[in-house]
């Protein structure tokens, strides 16, 4: 009878940011959610969208895409969502609270896939937030917050409904070409969204208490560690540069390798360079020169111009331009023992995007409760997630993909690691919700 009435006490004084009403009852750790309802769930979704060959082809704004929101959007309403389409054209499925002027709890993630995809990048969050749903439903449980399942269009041609969700679409990328062909504003028009009217799908920060996702890792680290999930410390940002290597064309046969202007060869150095200088840093960050162009590219012709990129990612962009510094300056130094010229051309940077630390407790604590292993870990790819922290608090959950294989049909996360990542997901929802207590 103590440790009942403890436990009631401790439900009682945990007082949530995300949930202003008090502690009702204390929801019990066994609840969960149906394992081969979501595998089952995943395996239906990935049947829609197939090209002529048979490879998966749900990409935005095709039929396939089309089709597969369909879908998608009965079997919210089957499980008594309110279905709708932004002007976006996300789709956002409703659930009430006991406390209607609560902020919404929303989570979810987007169903579209680069093409010849697999089945589990972004179906895992989307079929995870609906289970939560589901599970509420069989238990005859109401939230105090009113609850959003987000499907977010889009995602793989840039985040592209969450950014409109946040208003940070510039109108300009309505005229340019998806990857289906349409233009974007024509494929936000096939989904039912309303491109002229974009501002309206625009939310304010603080319009959301929260906002969760779960997705595949997207590469092995869970996998070899045999851990079961990773509670996302955030999203990287991400800086590029174009850099153009001058030296000076010249007959290969003909001109002494002592006096040469070789632009490749200072190109080569300044490679090196980047991986060194990335390397000489603690922490998770990358650098990579993924793209080379060398001119005048004949083999008998000493290279004049090499034009190439550099892309550099951690959750510190501060780290970020320190890297930069560094390798700038040894840039100087190659262009000088090269006699060539360096120039880089900033493209653009994103900012990082950190998890909220209180939503990263409570999946920690969940996890432990559930007897599940974890990390904390950062992600190097871009989510929905990334775009929906300029709106309010948001939490990143990561489970193992087999062989850390991801935008790949081969893409695999069996029905027992989805379904530990789906409860953790649940009760995160309800401890922020304040159904829950500290377990």
């Amino acid at each position: 009878m103590k440790k009942q009435i403890l436990f009631l006490i401790l439900g009682c004084i945990t007082n949530y940011t995300f949930a202003q009403s008090k502690v009702t009852s204390p929801v019990p750790f066994n609840l969960k959610v149906n394992e081969q309802r979501i595998l089952s769930r995943i395996n239906e979704l990935g049947t829609i969208g197939r090209d002529e060959k048979g490879r998966g082809y749900r990409v935005a704004y095709t039929q396939g895409d089309i089709e597969g929101r369909a879908w998608f959007m009965d079997v919210m309403k089957k499980a008594g969502l309110d279905v709708s389409i932004d002007a976006g054209g996300n789709i956002i499925g409703k659930r009430k609270g006991k406390n209607p002027s609560l902020k919404p709890i929303a989570f979810g993630s987007h169903i579209d896939m680069v093409p010849d995809g697999g089945n589990y990048d972004g179906p895992l969050g989307s079929i995870s937030a609906l289970e939560v749903i589901e599970v509420l439903n069989e238990n005859k449980m109401t939230t105090n917050h009113p609850l959003e399942v987000l499907i977010f269009q889009n995602e793989e041609g840039g985040l592209v409904g969450s950014r409109a969700m946040t208003g940070n679409l510039p109108k300009e990328i309505l005229s340019q070409k998806s990857t289906s062909g349409l233009t974007f504003g024509e494929g936000i028009k096939a989904i039912g969204g309303n491109p002229e009217q974009l501002e309206t799908a625009a939310r304010k920060k603080g319009d959301l208490a929260a906002f969760l996702e779960i997705h595949i890792e997207q590469s092995k680290v869970l996998e070899t560690r045999k851990i079961d999930v990773a509670v996302v410390e955030g999203i990287v940002g991400i800086s590029d540069w174009d850099i153009t290597v001058t030296g000076m064309a010249n007959h290969a046969g003909s001109t002494p390798m002592n006096d040469r202007q070789d632009a490749l060869i200072a190109a080569s150095k300044l490679v090196l360079t980047v991986n060194e200088v990335v390397n000489s840093y603690e922490g998770a960050q990358v650098g990579s020169v993924g793209k080379m162009a060398v001119l005048p590219g004949a083999p008998n012709v000493v290279p004049g111009k090499v034009t190439m990129s550099l892309q550099m990612r951690d959750l510190s962009h501060e780290k970020v331009m320190k890297m930069f510094a560094d390798i700038e300056k040894r840039a100087t130094q190659i262009a000088k023992e090269t006699r060539t010229e360096i120039v880089f051309e900033h493209l653009r940077s994103s900012m990082p995007t950190i998890t909220n630390q209180e939503i990263q407790d409570k999946m920690m604590q969940t996890a432990k409760s559930l007897g599940l292993s974890y990390i904390k870990m950062q992600s190097g790819a871009g989510h929905d997630t990334q775009e929906m922290g300029r709106l309010g608090p948001v939490g990143l959950l990561f489970i193992p993909s087999k062989d850390g294989i991801s935008h790949n049909p081969k893409e695999y996360s069996s029905s027992s690691q989805m379904a530990k990542g789906a409860n953790v997901i649940l009760h995160t929802v309800l401890m922020l919700d304040g159904m829950m207590g500290k377990p």
